[in-house]
């Protein structure tokens, strides 16, 4: 994966294990990986039938998709969800931590369960699944994760521990890219702003007042977090690594 192609299908041949893949941003990704050749493992936390839809429109667009029920939180079941991948597609040549969790409220307020939940999701499935999945990749693999530019800005309280979630993606990434760089496996960070899903709609009650901090004020299309993620995957992203990459609208600006 370390030379450029403009092939249509630059990724044909590869594997990738997606979390979260079933709905919002990372269903984007799973559609845009398959559609650019990439057989595609997903997980998904509750709905089945959601999980199953996705994995028979890219059957029908001609692609190959296996969805994989699994609670991020739960470390163990995840490690065998990625093994589970590896076995039954051969190897993992891409990995993208896309499953997240928020959790919001006042300080006075937020109970220890919500702190140990979100990061349990946000943070230590992220370093679960890369160790599981580094045992699988080859040289030159890629790592990707769903980070948010609320490592940078959290405009509003009752945001201090989501914030502190995807701030230690930030350094976490940083310390992954130099263990697995000498395999060549690039490890990066993927920063939305606001973007349109069912857990952030681009018409909430919250929406105006994301706009108002936005140098282009609208929500991103969950397509547009796909296609950074597309462009890190790819073969001509082999020097990126180590880095938070912000796909904002100039939120963070």
């Amino acid at each position: 994966m370390n030379t450029a192609s403009s092939s249509p299908t630059p990724l044909a041949g590869k594997v990738a294990f997606v979390t979260g893949g079933s709905r919002g941003i990372g269903a984007a990704i799973v559609r845009r990986l398959s559609r650019e050749g990439a057989q595609v493992a997903f997980t998904y936390a509750r709905s089945a039938d959601t999980a199953q839809a996705l994995v028979a429109e890219i059957a029908a667009a001609g692609g190959k998709a296996l969805a994989l029920q699994n609670d991020g939180a739960d470390a163990v079941a995840l490690q065998a969800a990625v093994d589970e991948a590896a076995r039954l597609l051969g190897r993992i040549d891409i990995l993208v931590n896309s499953a997240g969790v928020l959790r919001m409220g006042p300080l006075e307020g937020f109970s220890l369960a919500d702190l140990d939940e979100t990061l349990a999701v946000n943070v230590r499935a992220v370093f679960v699944a890369t160790q599981a999945a580094a045992r699988h990749m080859p040289d030159g693999g890629r790592v990707v994760t769903i980070g948010s530019i609320n490592a940078e800005r959290m405009p509003q309280a009752g945001g201090s521990v989501y914030a502190m979630s995807k701030a230690a993606i930030v350094g976490l990434t940083r310390g992954l890219a130099r263990d697995l760089g000498p395999r060549g496996i690039t490890v990066n960070n993927v920063q939305p702003g606001p973007t349109g899903t069912d857990m952030n709609p681009a018409d909430g009650p919250y929406a105006g007042g994301m706009h108002g901090l936005m140098a282009i004020p609208r929500h991103a299309h969950a397509d547009e977090v796909a296609g950074m993620v597309a462009y890190l995957v790819g073969p001509e992203a082999g020097m990126v690594t180590g880095a938070s990459l912000s796909i904002d609208g100039g939120y963070g600006a």
